[in-house]
């Protein structure tokens, strides 16, 4: 008989949702996903789980068509890249950080607050 799924209980500001397995992650790196109507992608850089969201702030490319080196996202349209531990754009291009949303890892599962992603950019 299988066991049913894990509850995963949060503060009341936290909407915890599965989006993607994770050993699927690991294999591709980079995978699209749509929560709460909008588009991120999930990355899997340097040993652990990063979630963005999926358009550059700078020139609106798809990031999940970009490529990852040294713990950075480079964005395909342009040289720009992202860290990935702070979302603070490269030196020398307008623009906001990329948004980082908060992630957990649990059932072999990637979970992202959904909550967190409903708040506007700075």
């Amino acid at each position: 008989m299988d066991k049913p799924p894990a509850t995963v209980v949060a503060p009341e500001d936290q909407q915890w949702i599965p989006v993607c397995g994770l050993s699927r992650l690991i294999s591709q790196a980079i995978v699209c996903v749509r929560v709460t109507g909008i588009d991120a992608i999930l990355i899997w850089s340097e040993g652990r789980v990063v979630a963005c969201e999926r358009i550059c702030p700078h020139e609106q490319a798809d990031l999940s068509r970009g490529h990852l080196a040294a713990g950075r996202l480079f964005c395909p349209r342009h040289a720009a890249s992202f860290d990935l531990h702070n979302g603070r754009m490269s030196y020398g291009w307008p623009g906001r950080p990329l948004r980082l949303f908060p992630v957990r890892i649990g059932n072999d599962q990637v979970w992202i607050d959904a909550n967190a992603m409903k708040t506007p950019a700075n």
